[in-house]
């Protein structure tokens, strides 16, 4: 028993250390069908197309689910910045190698 507890304990502790972005993932591998699952990857899809989502849709997950979502766009909006720092910064770089 005290084995399967620390593997619990060893897994909880993985999931909760994880970006939101690979828990959605793992969430809509998991059960893509479920309301959640349709929901987080129409968020996805939005997201990435840089579409319009419509936010009642967040309003059919649960509180728990619910948080994840908003922790997803804060991580998304974090690697947007990156990504286009990243962009600036190559731009910056070719540019400066021309001259």
């Amino acid at each position: 028993m005290l084995g399967i507890r620390l593997k619990f304990t060893h897994f909880h502790k993985l999931i909760n250390n994880m970006r939101a972005i690979k828990k959605v993932k793992k969430f809509i591998e998991h059960s893509p069908e479920s309301t959640t699952g349709l929901v987080y990857s129409r968020l996805i899809l939005s997201l990435e197309a840089e579409e319009i989502f419509p936010i009642n849709e967040l309003y059919k997950l649960n509180a728990h689910d619910f948080e994840l979502a908003l922790e997803l766009m804060k991580d998304w909006r974090i690697d947007r910045f990156y990504i286009g720092k990243a962009k600036a910064f190559d731009t910056a770089t070719h540019a400066k190698n021309l001259s």
